[in-house]
């Protein structure tokens, strides 16, 4: 993965920002805060407000946009004006950021078994009624080698479409 100088690392939800913010915090990522547009993980989903809010500063050279996301449908599609200014990655977390919750508990196994979504299986089965909280996963993955292990364990069990990019691809 080529990443420009300046980097957007824009997360779909709070789970999302939380994982890459610990990531960043403890140096494990490809990129670190000082490359980030406002050093920080950004919640922007929609295109337009990023080119309005952040493409309209006049930078110097090519930025890498890369998108934390679930879906591989939702599009992100910039204006002619931009498009040669920017790199979009999108990072795929699909089925669920959840995963990482089961992996890390040593339930895939039971998970796989059980035909429930991510989400079902964390909160019937692990009893973990706020697994995409802010809070929750702040606590859980307190620790960012359990963290990167479940990431890592994460690519290893998923059918990852060649050409497509995990969390995984984004650690040193």
């Amino acid at each position: 993965m080529e990443l420009s100088k300046y980097i957007a690392c824009l997360c779909e939800g709070t789970a999302e920002e939380v994982i890459i913010n610990i990531l960043l915090d403890n140096d494990k990522l490809i990129f670190n805060r000082s490359q980030l547009i406002e050093e920080t993980p950004l919640r922007c989903r929609n295109a337009k407000a990023f080119e309005t809010s952040y493409l309209r500063k006049g930078f110097s050279d090519k930025i890498s946009i890369v998108r934390i996301l679930d879906s591989r449908r939702e599009r992100f599609n910039l204006s002619k004006a931009y498009q040669h200014k920017v790199d979009v990655i999108n990072v795929i977390t699909a089925p669920e950021i959840e995963m990482l919750v089961i992996l890390a508990e040593n339930k895939y196994t039971e998970y796989k078994s059980s035909h429930k979504k991510p989400s079902d299986f964390c909160t019937q089965d692990l009893k973990y009624r706020y697994v995409k909280s802010r809070d929750f996963v702040q606590d859980y993955f307190q620790d960012a080698d359990t963290l990167i292990a479940a990431i890592r364990e994460y690519k290893r069990v998923s059918n990852i479409p060649h050409g497509e990019y995990s969390l995984a691809d984004l650690l040193k």
